[in-house]
């Protein structure tokens, strides 16, 4: 797959920093991390691009002669678009870099609100 079509297809696939198509998609938006463009790994398998199904993918050719350890490490996993950002570890972990949204109306120091409610 050329570079301008998986740009093409990462346009396609999100919203203000997120994955609107995946129902439980965090939202990267404020967080500092950047969205990344789906990727061509060295088996020519598209990764990053939601479509889950590739021509040249072990799944798409399994027999019992596949070894499943050809779909181990990094290469098969998207930094961005992967479903373990669903997980409730890795969305607090999002939720931990984004700023309150009371800034910048809050005190740096004082709860100035204690008590009020």
């Amino acid at each position: 797959m050329k570079q301008s079509k998986n740009k093409e297809v990462a346009e396609q696939l999100t919203i203000n920093e997120t994955m609107p198509h995946q129902i439980n998609a965090p939202s990267f938006e404020g967080t500092g991390i950047k969205m990344e463009e789906p990727f061509v790994n060295k088996h020519g398998v598209t990764i990053g691009d939601s479509m889950y199904a590739s021509e040249n993918s072990p799944l798409e050719n399994w027999s019992r002669n596949t070894d499943p350890e050809v779909m181990a490490g990094d290469e098969w996993v998207h930094p961005t678009n992967d479903i373990g950002w669903n997980t409730p570890e890795n969305r607090e972990l999002l939720e931990s870099k984004r700023k309150p949204q009371a800034v910048p109306f809050m005190h740096p120091t004082k709860d100035v609100g204690k008590g009020t409610d």
